[in-house]
């Protein structure tokens, strides 16, 4: 076996915002992935969705003929639940409009021995 298999308990994170939300100048998805990485985080994952709606029921889309966008951006980390909690009240200072969820998620993960 050339790798080791970790298992555990975590919490999945998911914060909810557009992607013409900004923070400081630049984009908010940016930000928190570096307040993440500053923090000393394992991972993020940003993704971009094609389409949604929010609290004001207006569906953004990337359909090639609209000039302005706004879609839907998810910010992924798992992390042990104390290092969420940390984190929360930065993240409050920041997401001026958008949704953040916690799941508890059992965790499997696979490293190389190398």
């Amino acid at each position: 076996m050339d790798h080791q298999r970790f298992e555990g308990e975590r919490t999945l994170m998911r914060i909810h915002i557009g992607e013409s939300d900004k923070w400081e100048g630049k984009s908010l998805h940016q930000a928190i992935v570096e307040l993440f990485r500053r923090e000393g985080f394992c991972g993020v994952t940003v993704l971009r969705g094609v389409g949604g709606y929010g609290s004001t029921s207006r569906y953004h889309t990337d359909k090639i003929l609209r000039l302005s966008q706004d879609l839907p951006i998810v910010i992924e980390v798992v992390e042990y639940p104390e290092r969420i909690e940390s984190i929360l009240p930065k993240l409050d200072a920041m997401v001026g409009g958008g949704l953040i969820t916690l799941e508890k998620v059992r965790v499997i993960l696979y490293r190389s021995r190398k």
